[in-house]
C-alpha cells in the first residue's frame, strides 16, 4: 500500500448527489462503502466533511447574518454531516469516533489530538466536525490543519471531477488534466486545488495532497494501492 495513514476531505456538496439540498442516501452509503474498502486493508483513516450541503456561511453573510456567526453556523452543518456518515460507517461495521472542534458532549468528543491519533492506531475511523472551531477558515483549512497534526501521509480531496484541469471541465471541454504538479506550479498556474491557507499549510509542511473523483466507486482504493488516479500536488 502506497498510504498507511489518510485524511479523507468530503464536501458536503457532494453529499446532495443530485439533489439540490440536503443529504443522498446513495451517496452516503458508496462513501461509507469506499472508506470501509480500504479500512478492511488495514488503512488509517481520518474524515473532515464540509457543510455547503446545508449551510454556507458566506451565503449567510450575503443574506444579511452577521459573518461570525454564518460560519458559526456552518460548522454546525458540518457535524450534521459528520453523524450521517458515523452511522453510515458504523451500520458497516466500522467502529467510528466523531472529534468537533466545538464542544458538545452529548454527540461527540471534543478534539484532542493524542486521542485522535490513538483511536487511528485502534483502527477506528475518526471524522473531525465542526471545521477549525474558528470562524473565517474553511473546512478545507480544518483537513490541511488535521492532517498534520495526525501527522497523516497524505490528504485524499474527493470531488465531483476527475482530478486538477487547467480550467473547470464541467464549463471548459477543451480543459487539460494534470497528472502530477508541484505546490509551486499549482500556485504559479492559479489552479484552485484548495483554499489558500490550506494550500499553504500542506507545503509548508510537505503534506500531498490527491484531488480525485470521490463518485466512481472504487477510485478511493486504487489510490491507496498506489494507481495513478486523480491528480498529485507534492513537493
Amino acid at each position: 500500500m502506497k498510504y498507511k495513514r489518510i485524511l479523507l476531505k468530503l464536501s458536503g456538496e457532494a453529499l446532495m448527489g443530485s439533489q439540490n439540498y440536503g443529504i443522498d442516501n446513495d451517496i452516503l452509503q458508496q462513501y461509507a462503502s469506499d472508506v470501509k474498502r480500504i479500512v478492511d486493508l488495514g488503512v488509517e483513516v481520518a474524515i473532515v466533511i464540509g457543510g455547503g450541503n446545508i449551510f454556507r456561511g458566506i451565503q449567510a453573510e450575503e443574506g444579511g447574518i452577521d459573518r461570525v456567526q454564518g460560519d458559526y453556523m456552518g460548522m454546525l452543518a458540518t457535524v450534521i454531516n459528520s453523524m450521517a456518515l458515523q452511522s453510515a460507517l458504523e451500520k458497516k461495521g466500522i467502529q467510528t469516533r466523531l472529534q468537533s472542534a466545538i464542544k458538545m458532549e452529548a454527540i461527540c468528543e471534543p478534539f484532542i489530538r493524542r486521542r485522535a491519533v490513538r483511536h487511528l492506531e485502534k483502527g477506528r475511523v475518526v471524522i473531525f466536525g465542526a471545521g477549525t472551531g474558528n470562524p473565517y477558515f474553511t473546512t478545507d483549512t480544518a483537513a490541511s490543519l488535521r492532517a498534520i497534526e495526525i501527522e497523516a501521509d497524505v490528504i485524499i480531496k474527493g470531488t465531483r471531477v476527475d482530478g486538477i484541469y487547467t480550467a473547470d471541465p464541467e464549463k471548459e471541454k477543451d480543459a487539460t488534466k494534470f497528472d502530477t504538479l508541484t505546490f509551486a506550479e499549482a500556485y504559479e498556474k492559479e489552479l484552485k486545488v484548495m483554499d489558500l491557507t490550506a494550500f499553504t499549510l500542506c507545503q509548508e509542511n510537505k503534506v500531498p495532497i490527491v484531488v480525485f473523483d470521490i463518485n466512481q466507486p472504487g477510485n478511493l482504493e486504487k489510490i491507496i494501492k498506489g494507481d495513478s488516479i486523480g491528480t498529485l500536488v507534492s513537493v
